[in-house]
């Protein structure tokens, strides 16, 4: 997994901390890129930047809340509690249609 150094995130060094960033197996990370997935080659090395990665995500995402990886430092309150509120939002509107 990629390290914290000094409250930057570096880049994702090769296809296993790609995928491992985006909790995927290594295939379905390569198949990804074909797709559009931004990442980066050095000659034979290749890297990704996780906020190019997110924003990705977020883009090809057919939800209507922002979209990102969690991260270990990640606060998920405000996702959690957005999730909760849109969750209880449906659940009135369908008993209400019924």
């Amino acid at each position: 997994m990629a390290k914290k150094e000094k409250n930057q995130i570096r880049e994702l060094q090769g296809w296993q901390e790609i995928a491992e960033f985006l909790g995927l197996p290594v295939a379905t990370a390569q198949r990804w890129e074909r797709s559009g997935m931004p990442v980066h080659r050095g000659g034979r090395y290749v890297y990704a930047l996780p906020d190019e990665l997110n924003r990705w995500i977020g883009k090809e995402s057919r939800s209507r809340s922002p979209v990102h990886i969690a991260t270990e430092s990640a606060d998920l309150t405000a996702d959690l509690k957005r999730a909760l509120s849109e969750t209880r939002r449906k659940g009135r509107s369908s008993r209400k249609a019924a």
